[in-house]
């Protein structure tokens, strides 16, 4: 019987104050050295979802051994592709400091700016779970300054993209704004459209 490797594909995420996240998962079955020498060849050619699977493996340990820069190096390639998947793991991974150098600001608190900026590209495509990160970290003022009605608009989104976890944080945030404020945010999430791969790696 050959031996399976299931990848889990985990969105990486951290989860701030009181609105958790759960994974998202995505099982990948590989007929252990065939798959994954096909995942890695399709990878260096530079198939996009080949180099976001193998940045899962790093991330994870499966087939490989486990390695967060050569994750992040690989995410990198496919999120440059306008992956959106590899966008937000890749946003994920600068946000908890795996892999990445993290660059303390005068204040002493970490920069996310390169979180924001990764989750921000995942989020344009329509990324639910991007959407609610980024709703966070608007919320938390990580990598930004906090906004409530940011934070309110893209959990909103996440919402109506199908992320039911989005929900208690747009709530909370909603009880914070005005309510000229809270139909303003409301009305830009109506009209938003989301952008293609190609606008993000345009960004």
């Amino acid at each position: 019987m050959k031996k399976k490797i299931i990848i889990l594909s985990a969105v990486l995420f951290v989860s701030l104050a009181c609105f958790p996240l759960p994974p998202q998962q995505k099982s990948y079955a590989l007929d252990t050295e065939a798959d994954i020498n096909k995942i890695i060849s399709s990878a260096q050619q530079g198939d996009a979802e080949a180099q976001y699977n193998l940045g899962v493996m790093y991330a994870q340990g499966l087939g490989v051994t486990q390695n967060y820069a050569e994750a992040v190096k690989w995410y990198r390639k496919a999120a440059e592709q306008g992956y959106a998947a590899a966008q937000f793991n890749l946003g994920g991974m600068y946000h908890q400091g795996q892999g990445v150098p993290q660059e303390a600001m005068p204040d002493g608190e970490w920069d996310y700016s390169e979180a924001m900026k990764w989750y921000r590209k995942a989020a344009e495509q329509g990324h639910a779970n991007a959407q609610s990160n980024l709703g966070l970290m608007y919320a938390q003022g990580q990598g930004v300054t906090q906004d409530y009605a940011e934070a309110y608009f893209w959990f909103n989104l996440a919402v109506a993209s199908g992320y039911e976890g989005a929900r208690s944080g747009r709530d909370i945030i909603a009880k914070k704004l005005s309510q000229n404020a809270l139909m303003d945010a409301q009305k830009r999430a109506r009209e938003w459209t989301p952008k293609t791969a190609e606008e993000t790696v345009a960004d």
